[in-house]
């Protein structure tokens, strides 16, 4: 039996959502805030308003409030040929040469705009799909660095050779690797049709105006889907509905039977129960069925991924029941990664397994898990520590980033001082102030925790401070302070 896929989009004015499901579980989230989107990757047509040659520069109204910014080296072509003797080399160009006052020139974003200065341009456009770079204009085709094999790179870049023509060349992506001639020639049909709409309004539109957006993420996550089984895509949004039937028409006609309004009265995340996973997939402890888990932690190196047995104690003895407890781990380490979106370096701690042949079959079964996943994903076998380390391509930022901030308690650490460890700190900070100032009294101010656990349970503390100093130590609770916050104010 085949996969069911749908995809459910949420749109608000400030945030859209794109929830994944197969089989009616959720397997990624997506999420994009309106106040966040920037303007890279947008494509202008737009008019030179001045130029510095002593800035090798050039400012050009595209229609936003600042003019944008186009150095001379982001201009192609922008270098000239300068010959020394035998030797030849090239120098960029004098912008003078290279644009004209009152000129139109079709430009691309590459940094927005920041404070008081205007957006980063270049004339070197490029266009991204799933496997390919479109690069207008021009008739090469590139094959990225990392695709290692040499027949997989001829094989990629025989495909895509037969299909150039007088609109321009392609770079081969990473993600391309080991990917179908149809998927390629998908993409490239998607390219052709979307540079065709740009030159179309490049044709008709007047000087400072947009000639094509970064798509949003709906219509990215679709553009992603091209040449993919999709069953259905809800969408709860009547406008967005309406833009995303006039995108698939123009650029993914495959996937316009597909779309389908949602107007049903619940929310369209309660169907599959994709609000509370979201909510399940920001906690450490993910539990598997057999009443073993996992523990998550996400750091600034890598995410590491510990497997427990908890109450499964399995029918026969302890070697299967880590066995059978491993591989079921295998599924859902799989669908966490996809469900949290985490990338780059990501230790798995398997739970340990004397027999060669288990640890053989849990590798098999993580590597058959990890074939449904998007991102690009390699895996190495059990180290000599038992740990699996393995590597997935980051994408976008994790669930994580997007939805959390650090804890304004713990600053991040995901861990408070304890009550007694604060006692402590407050006791040897009154006897610094005192060292160091002359004071009648002391006035400490600290959490009611802490308040009430140096009145209960270290009074004969507090006692032998005020006889040690001979003065006062008054402790005061107040609502407002955190656990690990406190002030010594001398009277």
């Amino acid at each position: 039996m085949g996969i069911t896929t749908e995809l459910l989009v949420n749109v608000t004015p400030s945030e859209t959502r794109v929830a994944l499901i197969e089989n009616g579980i959720l397997q990624e989230i997506h999420v994009e805030r309106e106040a966040k989107r920037g303007i890279v990757g947008n494509i202008y047509k737009g008019k030179v308003s001045r130029v510095l040659p002593g800035m090798q520069a050039a400012f050009i109204d595209i229609g936003l409030d600042k003019a944008a910014f186009l150095h001379a080296s982001d201009i192609v072509p922008h270098t000239e040929c300068v010959a020394a003797g035998e030797k030849k080399h090239f120098k960029v160009a004098d912008i003078s040469q290279l644009v004209r006052q009152g000129q139109d020139i079709t430009v691309q974003v590459v940094k927005d705009p920041m404070g008081t200065k205007g957006a980063r341009l270049t004339t070197d456009i490029t266009l991204p799909s799933r496997y390919l770079v479109f690069m207008p204009g021009s008739s090469h085709v590139g094959v990225s660095q990392r695709i290692e094999c040499e027949e997989e790179r001829s094989r990629l870049k025989g495909i895509t050779e037969a299909q150039l023509d007088e609109l321009g060349g392609y770079i081969i992506r990473t993600a391309a690797d080991g990917v179908g001639d149809k998927e390629i020639e998908q993409d490239i049909a998607y390219l052709k049709r979307l540079w065709s709409k740009v030159l179309q309004r490049k044709r008709s539109n007047p000087s400072a105006s947009m000639l094509y957006q970064d798509p949003s993420l709906a219509f990215r996550i679709i553009r992603d889907f091209v040449g993919s089984p999709m069953d259905k895509i809800r969408v709860d949004s009547r406008l967005a509905y309406t833009e995303l039937c006039e995108f698939t028409e123009s650029y993914v006609p495959e996937l316009v039977s597909a779309l389908e309004l949602y107007t049903g009265e619940r929310p369209i995340f309660e169907m599959y129960d994709v609000e509370n996973e979201s909510q399940r997939a920001l906690e450490r402890k993910v539990t598997l069925k057999s009443g073993g888990y996992l523990i998550i932690d996400q750091t600034e190196a890598m995410t590491t991924i510990d497997i427990n047995t908890g109450a499964f104690v399995g029918h026969r003895n302890l070697e299967d029941t880590i066995f059978n407890t491993n591989v079921e781990s295998t599924q859902a380490i799989a669908r966490q990664l996809r469900l949290r979106n985490l990338g780059g370096i990501i230790i798995i701690d398997f739970i340990d397994m004397q027999s060669a042949e288990h640890r053989r079959r849990v590798m098999e079964c993580l590597e058959t898990a990890l074939s449904h996943d998007r991102a690009k994903t390699n895996t190495h076998d059990f180290s000599a520590l038992g740990l699996v380390e393995m590597t997935r391509k980051r994408t976008r930022e994790s669930l994580e980033h997007v939805l959390c901030s650090d804890c304004p308690t713990c600053d991040g650490r995901g861990s408070v001082k304890t009550v007694e460890t604060v006692c402590y700190e407050i006791f040897r900070e009154v006897t610094r102030v005192n060292r160091a100032y002359d004071a009648d009294q002391f006035n400490v101010y600290a959490s009611v925790a802490v308040a009430e656990y140096i009145e209960k349970e270290e009074s004969h503390s507090i006692a032998e401070l005020e006889l040690f100093m001979g003065k006062q130590v008054k402790i005061k609770a107040e609502p407002l302070y955190l656990q690990e916050q406190f002030d010594v104010v001398m009277m």
